[in-house]
């Protein structure tokens, strides 16, 4: 099914952007059990991987899943041994997380974080930060790399695109290009380790999501 093109938008103002949180989550809340069953088997064993080979501290990590939805990661993170912090938006979300993982699960809007300072080995924000109007991203970065320890690590996996924000549906998204995130990602004091578009082995058209891995 082809997606609505995104709509560029103009400066957001503070209840604008309070809306957009609402309407986004709210679009999670409805459908929080199938969202649940339908993304139960998906593979991102690649992506956790990518994030554990980079981070240098000694094992178990403490790890903030950033956007951890129904805690499918959370559990996996566990399962290796590590220690993980859930955080979303959606309330559904974050109490299916924390019954099904056991972990602690933070309730927070993407736009009105309250992290502790250096407190996570890495950030696993998977399909997350593309909620992040781009005029906060600079803000929300910056917060998640105070919340990082010394020489952490953030992973991010977005749907990329030519830099398209507005509505896709229901949610607030941005699409950003390599560039673009390279150049947020860096003014917010971040260095690049890595990055690879998926679902891997297919031709780059095929491949819509596009993560990457940098240190604090």
């Amino acid at each position: 099914m082809a997606r609505e093109p995104l709509s560029n938008t103009s400066k957001l103002g503070k209840r604008e952007l309070g809306s957009l949180s609402e309407r986004t989550f709210a679009h999670y809340e409805q459908r929080a059990e199938d969202f649940r069953t339908s993304t139960a088997d998906h593979d991102v064993s690649q992506n956790i991987d990518a994030l554990l080979r980079h981070i240098v501290a000694t094992p178990p990590f403490t790890i903030l899943d950033f956007g951890c939805g129904p805690g499918r990661d959370l559990k996996a993170f566990k399962s290796l041994g590590h220690r993980p912090v859930g955080l979303d938006g959606t309330a559904r979300f974050a109490a299916m997380a924390r019954q099904d993982s056991g972990c602690e699960v933070l309730h927070q809007d993407f736009l009105a974080l309250d992290l502790p300072a250096g407190r996570f080995d890495g950030i696993f924000a998977n399909a997350s930060l593309f909620h992040v109007p781009s005029q906060e991203l600079p803000r929300v970065l910056g917060e998640l790399h105070a919340s990082l320890k010394s020489g952490g690590v953030l992973f991010s996996s977005n749907p990329r695109g030519h830099n398209e924000e507005g509505w896709d549906g229901e949610r607030y998204s941005v699409h950003h290009d390599l560039d673009s995130w390279r150049r947020y990602l860096t003014a917010a004091k971040f260095t690049e380790l890595e990055h690879y578009y998926r679902p891997t082995g297919l031709p780059r058209d095929q491949q819509p999501w596009l993560a990457s891995a940098w240190r604090r």
